[in-house]
């Protein structure tokens, strides 16, 4: 039994005196075939009026499909883990396909979560950084990772620390206005208020700030704003990005100390997450970057030096080693 397609034509090229050398021709078949289905008086049969049912195609098979168990398994450690990093990784495993059906497989196999319908506000070049700390297990401890995102432009600053006091503030701060090549003008804190402001609630209802902190901010010519009243709106551009670093950059790497984690984070914020194109401004961060770096405050002359605060562990100093010279032993008798 033949489609209802081929039905109707067959009946249309046959009332138009087509031969059947050249229906057979038309349709695709052999001419035999044409004229089998005519001595079974196929056309003396009225076509039904029910719609055409397709099966489902068979599977075209993709450069991807060698890869699914790979992405599969990653997805099942680490179900955060961006498109980009599994492209990366599915690259060195040989992969020669596009990016663009890797996030279509993605998205089929790990849904995204809805979408926030808060719209996150905006602020002026130069007007606003943003500052938090983020905890991340390693084999050989707990580290903290201290975050700075510039408001206008969203380049991301990061540096990891085995602790998170005063000290590890004031070098992470002074480290990411070097990057950016100024400061802005005010800088918002939340959850490290505990470091950074004393938190003493008086009967007015006033906040003691940190002394040292204030002249800290007085040396590099920023103002210090809590995070109120609404975190969405104050403090969401570093909320996802301590979200974007875990599932782009930390989870499925291996750090082997200290010093290699700061060198792959460095390489990270210079190679992908102030280059990528920003999903909410649709420009890469770092392009953003050199509108705003001329409204930023100019950097301090000099690094804050806290008279308050510990110093720093002294450096082990070597002993020099002086030249062995040989003398002439006489006897003290002539």
């Amino acid at each position: 039994m033949y489609r209802r397609e081929k039905h109707m034509l067959l009946r249309h090229y046959l009332e138009q005196g087509m031969t059947k050398a050249a229906i057979a021709r038309e349709l695709g078949v052999k001419r035999r075939t044409v004229y089998r289905w005519i001595e079974a008086r196929e056309l003396d049969r009225e076509v039904n009026d029910r719609q055409v049912q397709y099966g489902p195609r068979a599977p075209k098979r993709r450069k991807l499909d060698a890869y699914k168990s790979i992405i599969h398994a990653r997805l099942e450690a680490y179900p955060h883990l961006t498109a980009r990093r599994l492209l990366d990784e599915i690259q060195k495993a040989g992969y020669a396909g596009g990016y663009t059906q890797l996030t279509e497989y993605v998205r089929t196999v790990r849904p995204r979560p809805p979408e926030d319908p808060v719209v996150r506000f905006e602020t002026p070049p130069g007007q606003q950084g943003q500052v938090d700390f983020a905890d991340f297990r390693l084999p050989w401890g707990k580290r903290y990772a201290f975050l700075v995102v510039l408001g206008f432009s969203r380049v991301l600053w990061l540096q990891f620390f085995s602790r998170q006091r005063m000290q590890e503030v004031f070098e992470g701060l002074e480290g990411a206005f070097t990057f950016f090549g100024g400061v802005p003008r005010e800088l918002v804190f939340d959850q490290m208020k505990a470091v950074v402001i004393r938190d003493e609630r008086e009967e007015g209802g006033r906040v003691t700030e940190n002394t040292e902190f204030v002249r800290f901010a007085n040396h590099h010519g920023f103002r210090i704003r809590a995070c109120r009243p609404y975190r969405a709106r104050t403090k969401g551009k570093v909320e996802r990005p301590i979200r974007y670093l875990r599932e782009s950059f930390f989870y499925g790497r291996t750090f082997t100390s200290d010093s290699d984690l700061n060198h792959q984070a460095r390489h990270w914020l210079d190679h992908v997450a102030n280059v990528r194109i920003h999903s909410s401004l649709k420009e890469r961060p770092l392009d953003r970057l050199e509108r705003e770096r001329g409204e930023l405050k100019p950097l301090a002359l000099r690094p804050y030096r806290s008279y308050m605060l510990p110093p720093g562990p002294a450096k082990k100093q070597t002993k020099a080693a002086f030249p062995q010279i040989d003398v002439e032993r006489r006897p003290l008798e002539t």
